[in-house]
């Protein structure tokens, strides 16, 4: 949460610059953490399910979903960190709009065809969860990457201004 404080400070104080870095740095920081974490889990996944239960078929199903799992934690953490950077770059009604989008018009058709069509069941279910983090990541990436921050920085110091904050 920090760093939404931080990209709407930079805003703000009109440091377009700043505030360009400051969201590639967290982007590289957070995803860094998320893939020595998955990774972490990745190589356990065969003993994680130890953890919940001594039950050999709970164990193997928990086996066999750890490398879904390790894929949603990296993509999970890019859609949060982006999620923020939205907020903080006062786009709150494209990330409701993205977000919408991603989960319920992608995400839960992708699962509930997975779960119930194809009969995955709960491995389809995380799949849509999967999905519906990929797409807002990658819509949010765009947006993100296609920022024009000094004009952000202006809009934000008008905002502060004007009394609209």
């Amino acid at each position: 949460m920090l760093y939404r404080t931080r990209v709407s400070n930079e805003l703000g104080a009109g440091n377009a610059q700043a505030a360009k870095i400051t969201v590639k740095a967290i982007i590289v920081l957070v995803v860094a953490k998320m893939v020595i974490v998955a990774m972490i889990l990745f190589f356990c996944h065969r003993v994680l399910g130890y953890a919940f239960s001594c039950k050999k078929e709970i164990v193997d199903r928990i086996a066999d979903m750890g490398p879904l799992l390790c894929l949603l934690i990296i993509v999970d953490g890019l859609q949060a960190v982006l999620s923020r950077v939205t907020r903080g770059s006062g786009w709150q009604d494209i990330g409701a709009y993205v977000n919408l989008g991603a989960y319920y018009l992608v995400g839960v058709p992708v699962g509930v065809v997975l779960a119930f069509v194809v009969h995955l069941k709960g491995k389809g279910l995380w799949v849509r969860m999967l999905t519906g983090s990929t797409v807002q990541a990658y819509l949010l990436a765009l947006k993100t990457s296609f920022t024009n921050w000094e004009k952000q920085a202006s809009k934000a110091r008008e905002r502060i201004f004007d009394g609209d904050i």
